[in-house]
């Protein structure tokens, strides 16, 4: 979400006519949430997502070069998230090999 604040700024403004730097402090929690979900495909964030969530092979084929770059980004960053699980199970695979390395 904070890599994406400049767009739910604009998106806020282009779909509620909200300007969310004046109202964020007096806005609440759920308010907030309730807004950025009902965000619409016609908005920057929602013309973002539209691009990073594009699965079809035809479209995909079509995408300009920003788009493309877009997409890449934001691909190559998801890839780089690990889930507390999986970090468990790759950490205990790191210190097995550890254990073999060593002899035991």
């Amino acid at each position: 979400m904070i890599d994406d604040y400049d767009l739910i700024v604009s998106s806020f403004q282009t779909q509620y006519g909200i300007r969310l730097s004046k109202e964020i402090a007096e806005m609440q929690w759920e308010e907030f949430k309730q807004l950025l979900s009902g965000i619409g495909p016609d908005t920057p964030l929602g013309r973002i997502v539209a691009i990073r969530s594009e699965t079809d092979k035809r479209t995909l084929k079509r995408f300009t070069k920003e788009q493309r770059r877009i997409r890449n980004r934001w691909l190559r960053k998801k890839a780089q998230r690990v889930s507390g699980p999986d970090m468990d199970k790759v950490l205990e695979g790191l210190k097995q090999s550890f254990i073999q390395m060593a002899g035991r």
